[in-house]
């Protein structure tokens, strides 16, 4: 692997990077029996408590293992500062727009983004037209995937609005390691991430309808068999909230109760009401968009939130914050070509081999093409995919992602990361330091999802 950003060396491997001395040195100090058996023992300690993920399609059966590599991804605090910054003005910028698009649409009058993209998205819901919600937050727990491709150049891959997982591994990775080698945060100032818990309810809390001082906060989830069960029940005990089906709420003269208090996923918008969305769901509450509209009760993420996480959304996201802040990005978007548009797509066409063509309602790795590590054959099916349908794709360069030191079968080489912060929008804007570093541990692969075989990383987020 040549011609990425090492995140722990510099000059080709000639120099390790200032904020990773200290930990290079105390890596280069251990048996390697030691650390062998420090890795069994993360591995069994994750089994034990169910850290697991559904593998789609995948021989091994549906519940895996997340792989958890020991050698932390860390990031000086002047980094962080400047990541920290781009995140919230991004967040506050697309709160604005789904804020935008549910009322008065200026941006779509102003001809900034066009109509179709947003009215003919199926993730638009024109029954949440005109509705008020608490604070007019709308997406109030963000997942935003940034990627390095060079010193100091970050670029914000995807923005994961509805329904962003992840985060309870950032927690449990981070524990992981001070269970495993205390002594290393005896030797570095590494900022705390274990409130985020706090956090998460604080902000629930304040987007409470109006005039409830103290509301009930619950999870709702569609069971067990969903692939981020564990999220949903670790979530829900660490701030000490029930965790709740569907069948668990019924609304009664336009109020929400709850029937039980056992349960387990937060649940899809088409899914959530039967009266009003898809009439055949069984894990939804009938009649709770009426309580909704009524103001009686708020929902993290907001109904009709995924309109803003929509592939073809994600290029205009730049001209939102212009538009609605009156500022520059401080984080940029990738290089996009919308296949919609027919120069695009002929130069989509013509360079196939060399970009990335994702599906605009793709996620987790899945529908999408590397050129770069595609067969021929794969590149011409995807072709005939595009020419049939170029409306459903965006494409972008293959971006040379950082790599970050990791523990394979070989020993430690290089592997691919990119990271996950979770941004907190109530009344005010929120975060941890740091997030889910994710990291592809096949050699040269640049997928890093869970659900495509990637593993995690602690981050680190050093203090001044």
């Amino acid at each position: 692997m040549t011609g990425f950003f090492n995140e722990m060396y510099a000059d080709g491997g000639a120099q390790v990077r200032a904020h990773y001395r200290e930990f290079e040195r105390w890596l280069a100090s251990q048996p390697a029996d030691i650390v062998a058996r420090k890795r069994v023992e993360a591995d069994l300690m994750f089994r034990r408590v169910g850290i697991t993920f559904a593998v789609y399609g995948s021989d091994a059966g549906t519940e895996r293992l997340i792989p958890f590599d020991i050698i932390p991804r860390i990031i000086p605090a002047a980094e962080w500062a400047t990541l920290e910054k781009g995140l919230k003005q991004r967040v506050q910028a697309l709160n604005l727009f789904i804020h935008d698009l549910y009322h008065e649409q200026s941006i779509v009058k102003a001809g900034i983004v066009p109509a179709e993209q947003v009215f003919r998205n199926a993730q638009y819901r024109p029954e949440m037209q005109g509705i008020t919600v608490a604070s007019d937050i709308y997406s109030h727990i963000a997942g935003v995937d940034i990627v390095r491709a060079g010193e100091g150049e970050f670029y914000v891959l995807e923005d994961n609005l509805r329904v962003p997982s992840g985060v309870s591994y950032m927690l449990e990775d981070r524990k992981m390691m001070m269970r495993l080698f205390p002594e290393l945060f005896a030797c570095h100032k590494i900022a705390p991430v274990a409130h985020y818990p706090d956090l998460l309810l604080d902000m629930l809390r304040s987007v409470a309808p109006q005039g409830i001082d103290d509301p009930t906060v619950v999870l709702m989830t569609p069971g067990m068999y969903n692939s981020a069960y564990f999220e949903h029940a670790f979530l829900a005990q660490q701030m000490g909230i029930e965790l709740v089906e569907g069948k668990d709420l019924f609304v009664d003269d336009n109020h929400v109760y709850m029937r039980t208090t056992r349960g387990p996923r937060r649940v899809d918008d088409d899914f959530l009401d039967p009266l009003v969305f898809r009439p055949d769901s069984a894990i939804g509450v009938p009649g709770l968009m009426s309580v909704y509209r009524a103001g009686r009760v708020s929902l993290a993420n907001a109904i009709g939130t995924g309109v803003a996480d929509d592939k073809s959304i994600y290029p205009f996201v730049p001209d939102m914050i212009r538009f609605y802040l009156s500022e520059e990005p401080v984080l940029n978007n990738v290089p996009t070509w919308q296949c919609r548009k027919k120069e695009d797509l002929q130069y989509t066409l013509d360079k196939l081999e060399t970009l990335v063509v994702k599906e605009v309602h793709g996620a987790g790795g899945y529908g999408m093409l590397v050129g770069p590590a595609s067969t021929k054959a794969e590149i011409e099916d995807f072709r005939q995919r595009l020419i049939a349908r170029p409306e459903g794709y965006i494409a972008q360069p293959t971006l040379a992602l950082s790599a970050c030191p990791t523990y394979v079968d070989a020993g430690i080489a290089p592997r691919h990361i990119d990271l996950r912060p979770f941004v907190l929008s109530g009344k005010s804007v929120t975060m941890v330091p740091g997030g889910l570093t994710r990291v592809a541990l096949k050699e040269g692969s640049l997928v890093v999802n869970s659900s495509q075989g990637g593993g995690t990383k602690d981050t680190w987020v050093l203090e001044k």
